[in-house]
């Protein structure tokens, strides 16, 4: 049986690490508690968090310990890690909700019985920490020079960096301190992104502690062209079936670049290696099959498999100019919407076919949308009664996403 880091490394995760051949040894020798620390920046977690949910789907499976640490204390602060400009401040409130969201999520892929994963909250020590003591603690421990050489810092120097977000790289590794006091945790996991700041942290545990801890990050899910994934006209893939629906979860998937296809089917399913390299190596109109396996394999383990299969029968049959009534995306209006006043672009929105009026606009000046096969001409065209067959039309946006419009006489 293969060591879970050579299973991580063949599929293309592993970018950088400390100590590879200590640690690549340590995981063959005993289960290990590692961990990988999620803010609670937005209600749902997304396509590019599940990159960083498969490693941790990986590593459970081969008997080792995943710790999940939500953000609730260092999302107050904001990472400054490749952001132009500060972070929006978030009220305690609307964090602590988008961590039991994330929570909840997480429920889907790990397995929480028996102590087999843990699941904890950075609030629960970072909001009651006594400033003094942490900064005699850890402070003394970094070196301002060289956190400003770091990468998250050095890049916002010159747009300006608050110093609110300069004590964000101590958080994040008094985070690993705590984990490691409390769960004997020795491995720190993120994206490429966070290699500085997880560094402080491996660092810091090594110190204080005298003790052996690693640090490895993974690579960020982007196209071959260097672009993150998960990102569209529309807005963000998310995984939350309210705010992505399966379908255009499925349908991102499958209009992937076929340069794409063999790596991310390595880095988001579990099909065995000889299988995606066999897939990744189809040609012309055969690379087609390949998507399709890749759509279907990551929505059955985001989605489960009965919504994989009703995203896959959907798409087929708008293909072929079939009718996909009870599995294409729907939104519902209110039949006296339509009395009041309901224009194309108001609803292009509504649905989240388009993420602005402009981006509307735009689309319709170019012939991208079609209601019911015809195609859109008028940008203020009003959507009316008459529109609609048995209270249900098709919106079409490009060749490929299709949207449904149902009335419906009051809500549900």
């Amino acid at each position: 049986m293969k060591n879970v880091f050579e299973v991580l490394e063949e599929r293309g995760y592993i970018e950088q690490v400390t100590y590879e051949e200590e640690l690549k040894e340590l995981m063959a020798k005993e289960p290990v508690t590692f961990y990988i620390g999620f803010d609670a920046t937005a209600d749902s977690l997304t396509l590019g968090h599940f990159l960083q949910i498969m490693v941790m789907m990986h590593m459970q499976k081969a008997g080792h310990k995943p710790i999940v640490l939500l953000g609730g204390g260092t999302t107050m602060v904001g990472d400054p890690s490749g952001k132009a400009d500060m972070r929006k401040m978030m009220t305690k409130e609307t964090i602590a909700e988008n961590a039991e969201r994330f929570r909840q999520q997480f429920a889907r892929f790990l397995d929480f019985e028996n102590d087999k994963a843990t699941i904890v909250n950075n609030a629960d020590w970072l909001l009651e920490l006594n400033y003094i003591e942490f900064l005699r603690e850890v402070g003394r421990h970094f070196s301002v020079n060289r956190m400003l050489a770091a990468e998250c810092y050095k890049s916002r120097l010159e747009q300006g960096l608050t110093f609110l977000e300069f004590n964000y790289m101590l958080m994040q590794s008094y985070d690993y301190l705590e984990l490691f006091r409390r769960y004997n945790c020795k491995i720190q996991m993120g994206g490429s992104d966070q290699w500085s700041n997880i560094l402080g942290g491996y660092e810091l545990v090594r110190r204080i502690e005298g003790e052996s801890v690693y640090a490895l990050t993974f690579k960020l899910l982007t196209t071959s062209e260097g672009k993150k994934m998960g990102k569209t006209e529309s807005g963000t893939i998310w995984l939350d079936p309210e705010k992505t629906s399966p379908y255009d979860f499925y349908q991102y998937l499958r209009n992937v670049d076929d340069k794409d296809v063999e790596k991310i089917l390595a880095l988001l399913t579990f099909l065995p290696m000889e299988e995606v390299k066999e897939l990744g190596s189809l040609e012309g109109a055969a690379i087609n099959k390949a998507k399709d396996v890749l759509a279907f394999e990551v929505t059955k383990i985001v989605h489960g498999e009965e919504e994989a299969q009703k995203a896959q029968e959907a798409a087929k049959a708008l293909f072929s100019g079939g009718k996909t009534a009870d599995t294409m995306p729907t939104t519902n209006i209110l039949r006296s919407r339509l009395e009041e006043g309901l224009d194309i672009m108001t609803l292009l929105v509504e649905t989240k076919l388009t993420a602005s009026k402009s981006e509307g606009r735009r689309l319709l000046q170019q012939g991208g949308i079609s209601i019911d096969d015809k195609k859109v001409e008028d940008i203020n065209l009003p959507i009316t009664d008459n529109m609609f067959n048995e209270d249900s039309l098709t919106i079409k946006k490009g060749k490929k996403v299709y949207h449904q419009v149902k009335i419906i006489d009051k809500k549900v």
